[in-house]
């Protein structure tokens, strides 16, 4: 019984977005890779793979496994899939994370035929891909939902309805059965999964729980054998409470403010850099991770946080070290100068997240920027919902949380970068910004493209287009009877991996 945090809004590998998404899809599929029980990358469909010598040619030679209704998975559906999630008829949200595969962009923004991919079945059971620029975290990479096969002979025959119970066929551990919106999604193990001797849970029924304290009793009943989330500021409490349930680490990821600077939505105050800045460096992270979560988050003043491969951490803007009082003297003397003040007060709403944290720590920030003489209203909306608002630009500030598709910087800087899509939600576009982090892709010395990806978010930084706010860190609260869960970076607890006592 899987507390999992909201509904899903699709179980489609190719069009989903969301890690509670990610949680059940990654028990239905597998890709080229998989991540281990300790989050590190291992072998998936693909038994190994070798690289040119010059990093732009991968080919992956895929063990024998089968779809759950008997029928091969060969090297030629992950080609229809790749071509699938870059097809712009598909509107994948993520399809820029692939766009390093050659060919990718020019084919998603309806450039090329999607025959013009770089990915070919040299027979059955091997792919090759080839990529614009070298990129030596292909084999994680490969391990996310968004280069996940899908079956190409239910897909051309079912359409958009493939997703659903009695339809869907996948190649991962378990098979879809059951799904009661609102209720419950029931998930069976597939039997013809290359290892099923060895997957230990027979069935797994994941339920929405955004309401954290109501999970905390189904946890602590034994309703749900495990929840994904918790309130920070109740970690210490429920160790006390529930010992041996409460699951933190390190997390790869980080909690910000976006601010809509749209060319044609963009709220008009944004367009000036000054106000940015003075909303970034007004907010009091250290209350809030100090007092308000107590958790262990760190404030975040970086976009890409501490424990990132192959990275030094950029410089923080010029204010980072200045007491509080500081910083919102020169908050409301930055104000003043863009035109607001007592007799024309910056009015915004903050649109943010139902979950837990958010929920806590939006009041804070409220009160941070009343301090600097703004008005703001927030707009709560559940999870699902504002994400789909921040990628349609339906917002002022939003409020965001990120965690790496993989371990490496691009994965937060490339959120940032104009051709990004709905997932670079406050529209930022700065050519030098661009230009910096198209130096790091083509060079193949990491130290030197370290230094190019660090220069670049600083640059970022600087301009604010978004407010880095706390480093997350991951939160699951787990029954004992659970054996096999692994503490990770980057929070993956495959199924597979799991048994009850």
């Amino acid at each position: 019984m899987y507390g999992n945090g909201t509904e899903p809004a699709t179980l489609d590998p190719h069009t989903s977005t969301g890690v509670w998404e990610d949680r059940i899809q990654s028990d239905l599929f597998m890709g080229l890779t998989q991540s281990a029980a300790d989050g590190s990358t291992m072998p998936g469909v693909a038994e190994r793979w070798e690289v040119s010598a010059d990093g732009l040619t991968w080919t992956f030679y895929m063990r024998e496994s089968y779809w759950s209704d008997g029928v091969p998975v060969t090297a030629d559906d992950f080609v229809f899939s790749l071509r699938r999630v870059l097809d712009p008829k598909t509107a994948s949200e993520y399809a820029s994370l692939i766009f390093i595969i050659k060919g990718g962009q020019a084919i998603n923004e309806g450039k090329a035929p999607l025959e013009s991919l770089g990915v070919r079945a040299l027979d059955p059971r091997t792919l090759q891909i080839e990529l614009n620029n070298p990129a030596a975290f292909l084999p994680e990479l490969t391990k996310h939902h968004i280069l996940y096969p899908v079956p190409k002979h239910v897909v051309e025959r079912e359409g958009p309805s493939w997703v659903r119970p009695g339809k869907m066929v996948s190649n991962g551990p378990y098979m879809l059965v059951d799904w009661k919106l609102g209720d419950h999604l029931k998930t069976v193990k597939n039997p013809r999964f290359f290892e099923a001797d060895k997957v230990c849970v027979d069935e797994v029924r994941f339920y929405p729980t955004s309401d954290a304290i109501s999970a905390e009793r189904r946890v602590a009943s034994g309703e749900l054998d495990l929840n994904t989330d918790m309130q920070s500021n109740r970690i210490a409490f429920l160790r006390e409470k529930m010992p041996g349930y409460v699951r933190t680490n390190t997390y790869l990821g980080v909690t910000y403010l976006a601010f809509n600077n749209g060319p044609k939505s963009g709220y008009p105050p944004f367009r000036d850099r000054r106000v940015r800045q003075a909303l970034a460096m007004s907010i009091d992270r250290d209350f809030i991770t100090e007092k308000l979560f107590r958790g262990g988050q760190a404030p975040a003043l970086t976009m890409v946080p501490p424990g990132v491969a192959n990275y030094r951490a950029a410089r923080p803007p010029y204010w980072f070290d200045w007491p509080l009082e500081r910083r919102q003297a020169e908050a409301r003397k930055l104000l003043a100068a863009a035109g607001y003040g007592p007799g024309k007060p910056l009015k915004v709403e903050i649109k943010h997240r139902n979950s837990p944290d958010p929920m806590l720590y939006m009041p804070a920030v409220q009160a941070d920027w009343k301090m600097i003489g703004v008005e703001v209203t927030l707009a709560q909306q559940e999870t699902q919902i504002a994400y789909a608002d921040y990628r349609a630009r339906a917002f002022q500030v939003a409020d965001a949380g990120w965690v790496a598709d993989y371990n490496d910087a691009t994965s937060f800087l490339d959120l940032q970068r104009s051709w990004y899509g709905p997932q670079n939600y406050g529209d930022y576009n700065s050519p030098a910004f661009d230009a910096l982090m198209e130096r790091a892709d083509n060079e193949p010395d990491p130290v030197k493209r370290a230094d190019y990806m660090a220069q670049a978010e600083q640059l970022m930084l600087e301009d604010a287009p978004i407010a880095p706010v706390y480093y997350l860190i991951n939160k699951n609260l787990v029954s004992p009877k659970i054996t096999g869960w692994v503490d990770n970076l980057s929070d993956h607890h495959r199924t597979r991996w799991l048994c009850v006592k």
